[in-house]
C-alpha cells in the first residue's frame, strides 16, 4: 500500500510516516493542500491521510477535488472537530473515513488497511502458493512450514508479487507499490531486495526474473 500524509505539523507527519514504514506501508509527506493535489496528480496512491485544517487550500477543498478528479483514491480525514455535523460535512465532500485527533496509531493502521481493501479486488488475508504462505494480518511468512523473517520492505515486495497471481510485475510497479517518492528510480534497491528475498525463502527459487519485463512469483 502507498499512502500520502497531508499534515501541516511536521513532527506528527514524520512520526506517522516512520510508523507506517514499520508496518510495510510506503508513505510520503506533504504539508499543505496545494502540494497534496500536485502529489496525487503525479503519483499513484491508495489512500490520502488528510488533515482537515490545512494552510492555503483547506482540507475540505482538497477532499472535494480528490473525490472529483481522483475517485480511485481513498481519503481518510483527520480532524480535531468532534461534532457530528462536521463529520457528516466531510463525508458529503467525499471522505471515505474519519479519524479524530488525537488518535491511537494502531487504529490508524487498521483503518488504512480497511480502505486499501476497498481499492482492490477482495483477497483472503492468507495467500499460499509454491510452498510459501503469506499471512497479511499477522505479517508472517512461512516456507514449507518454516517461519521466514523478512524486513518490512521484503514483506511488502513479496506481497505485491504473490498478489499478482503469477503475473509479471515491473520494477516500476514495485517502486510504486512498495517504496516512497524519495526512492531513486535508478537505484539497485529492487535488485538487492529481490536477491535478499530469494536467499531468505531458500531453494528452489520462487521469484523469477523476466528479462526486460520485471519479476514473477512462481515455480
Amino acid at each position: 500500500m502507498r499512502v500520502l500524509i497531508v499534515e501541516d505539523e511536521p513532527y506528527l507527519a514524520d512520526a506517522v510516516r516512520v510508523g507506517l514504514r514499520r508496518e510495510t506501508i510506503a508513505a510520503d509527506v506533504v504539508h499543505d493542500g496545494a502540494a497534496a493535489l500536485e502529489a496525487v496528480a503525479g503519483s499513484s496512491y491508495d489512500v490520502v491521510v488528510l488533515d482537515r485544517d490545512l494552510p492555503g487550500i483547506h482540507g475540505d477543498e482538497v477532499c472535494a477535488r480528490l473525490a472529483r478528479d481522483h475517485p480511485e483514491v481513498r481519503v481518510l480525514m483527520l480532524t480535531a472537530a468532534r461534532s457530528l455535523g462536521d463529520r457528516v460535512a466531510g463525508f458529503e465532500l467525499g471522505a471515505d473515513d474519519y479519524l479524530l485527533k488525537p488518535f491511537e496509531f494502531p487504529e490508524l493502521v487498521a483503518r488504512l488497511r480497511a480502505l486499501e481493501r476497498r481499492t482492490q479486488p477482495a483477497r483472503p488475508p492468507v495467500v499460499e502458493a509454491h510452498g510459501v504462505r503469506l499471512d497479511a494480518f499477522r505479517r508472517e511468512v512461512y516456507r514449507d512450514g518454516r517461519l521466514v523473517r523478512l524486513s518490512p520492505k521484503e514483506f511488502a515486495v513479496l506481497q505485491v508479487l504473490m498478489n499478482a497471481d503469477g503475473g509479471v510485475v515491473s520494477a516500476e510497479a514495485l517502486l510504486e507499490r512498495a517504496w516512497d517518492a524519495n526512492t531513486d528510480p535508478f537505484t539497485n534497491t529492487i535488485r538487492v531486495t529481490i536477491s535478499n528475498l530469494r536467499r531468505r525463502l531458500g531453494e528452489p527459487w520462487v521469484i523469477r526474473t523476466v528479462p526486460g519485463a520485471g519479476y514473477r512469483f512462481g515455480a
